[in-house]
């Protein structure tokens, strides 16, 4: 208890940081949106778990010093940078080819099946392979929240980490979800998923150009 009254401050700025980058939306919230509206409540949930889940595999790498050392590898990160902008590009093409080709209507109480690990997966690969996810838990290893602290404050941190991000991505989940929202998505639903094809196309041009 001592040690981590000690470390306690440093966590709780480091923890603020990441409500903050987890309640925002971007290219997670996005990704929750067309799930959440396409195929219902049980898939975006997944895809929130998944989403957690990477954020926490991201966590614990940027502990271990892998983040930083990868952000000393120019040649690592201009691979991850590639390989987060062609997902996002093929999120986009996916989005881009409901809006102008749109699947047939849903009940706004409906889901379209969808696989569980492939809805988990969908979520875990958009967080691990953005390189600005990775910038995020750099700026959160800056706070130095933990450092010289022993393995089970760190577990602790981790666990508090992966437990934040889940409550911010599933609220998203359960919010997006959500009957109105469903149904509003019914009415425009080209106008929707061309937005987020817009979005993730941005989003990919901008990681790609992203030198920093």
């Amino acid at each position: 208890m001592i040690d981590l009254a000690v470390y306690l401050p440093g966590i709780l700025a480091a923890y603020a940081i990441l409500i903050v980058g987890a309640a925002s939306p971007g290219p997670a919230v996005a990704m929750l949106l067309g799930m959440a509206t396409h195929q219902g409540r049980q898939p975006a949930l997944l895809g929130a778990s998944g989403i957690a889940f990477g954020s926490a595999t991201l966590n614990l790498l940027t502990l271990l010093g892998v983040g930083y050392l990868m952000s000393q590898a120019a040649w690592a990160m201009t691979g991850l940078r590639w390989i987060g902008t062609a997902y996002l590009l093929w999120l986009a093409w996916g989005a881009f080819r409901k809006a102008v080709t749109p699947p047939p209507e849903i009940a706004t109480n409906a889901s379209v099946p969808a696989s569980a690990i492939q809805a988990f997966a969908k979520g875990y690969a958009l967080q691990i392979t953005n390189p600005k996810a990775i910038a995020f838990w750099l700026a959160i290893a800056s706070v130095a929240a933990t450092a010289g602290a022993g393995w089970s404050i760190k577990a602790l941190f981790v666990l508090g980490g992966f437990l934040i991000s889940f409550a911010c991505h599933v609220a998203w989940a359960l919010l997006l979800s959500a009957r109105p929202v469903r149904a509003a998505y019914q009415r425009s639903r080209g106008w929707v998923e061309g937005a987020l094809g817009g979005f993730f196309t941005f989003a990919a041009f901008k990681i790609a150009t992203n030198r920093t």
